[in-house]
C-alpha cells in the first residue's frame, strides 16, 4: 500500500464552451478497469446523442493501468491530451469523460488537444483533489486522571484525534503515520508517566483536502 498519493475528491462534472462546441467533462474515482468502464458506459448512454464521449483513466499504486480513447475525434487528440492532465497532476485511481456536442466549427488537431486538456484540467479544479495518507490507528488507553491533559496535548500536536471512547477508562483513537508510530508511543509514553496502554488497531487511508 502506497504511503500517500492524490485522487479527486469525489464525482464532480464542469461545461465550458469553446468555439460554440460544449465541452462536459465528468470525473469520478475508480480502483479498477471495471469500475472505470462502468463509469464511461454510464456517460455514454446519458449523452448518446452526443459527437464524441472520449475517456481516459488511471489506476493502481503504480499506474499500472492507463487507457485513452479519442472515441471517433482525431487520433491522439483527445483521450491522449486527457491522460496527460491526469499524469501531470499526479492523479491516481481516477476516470474522467468528456462529452463534446460539435457547434459548427472546426478546431484543428491542435485546437482539440487543448480543448480536451483544458476541460479535464478545469474540471479537476472545480471537483477538488485530496491527499490520501496511510494511517495507523493508535488505541491510547488511560486513567480519567490524565484525560484533560492528554487530551488537550492531543489537540495541540501534529497527530489526528479520531474518537474518545469514555468507557471504564478513556481511550483516545489517534490516526498516526505509519513511519510514526515508534514516535508517537514515545511522546504518549513521556507525556503520561508510562501510565497508559498503547494498542494498534486498524490501517487505513485518510484523506485531506489540497485543493
Amino acid at each position: 500500500m502506497l504511503s500517500q498519493y492524490y485522487t479527486v475528491k469525489e464525482y464532480g462534472e464542469h461545461e465550458i464552451i469553446i468555439q460554440k462546441s460544449r465541452f462536459i467533462c465528468y470525473i469520478n474515482r475508480a480502483t479498477s478497469e471495471e469500475t472505470a468502464q462502468a463509469f464511461i458506459q454510464t456517460i455514454k448512454k446519458k449523452h448518446w446523442d452526443a459527437a464524441h464521449n472520449c475517456s481516459a483513466y488511471m489506476i493502481g499504486e503504480h499506474n499500472q493501468i492507463q487507457k485513452a480513447n479519442d472515441d471517433g475525434e482525431p487520433s491522439g487528440t483527445a483521450g491522449v491530451p486527457m491522460l496527460e492532465v491526469l499524469k501531470k497532476k499526479g492523479l491516481k485511481d481516477t476516470v474522467v469523460v468528456v462529452t463534446r456536442y460539435f457547434g459548427g466549427i472546426k478546431l484543428g488537431a491542435g485546437g482539440l488537444i487543448r480543448a480536451y486538456g483544458k476541460s479535464v484540467s478545469e474540471g479537476i479544479t472545480h471537483t477538488g483533489v485530496v491527499e490520501r495518507k496511510l494511517m495507523q490507528v493508535m488505541k491510547t488507553t488511560l486513567d480519567y486522571t490524565l484525560l484533560g491533559k492528554v487530551e488537550n496535548e492531543l489537540r495541540q500536536s501534529p497527530y489526528v484525534l479520531n474518537e474518545i471512547h469514555y468507557l471504564e477508562d478513556v481511550s483516545f483513537d489517534t490516526y498516526v503515520e505509519e513511519n510514526k508510530k515508534q514516535e508517537f508511543r514515545d511522546w504518549m509514553i513521556e507525556l503520561t508517566s508510562g501510565r497508559c496502554e498503547i494498542t494498534e488497531g486498524e490501517i487505513l487511508y485518510l484523506e485531506q483536502d489540497v485543493s
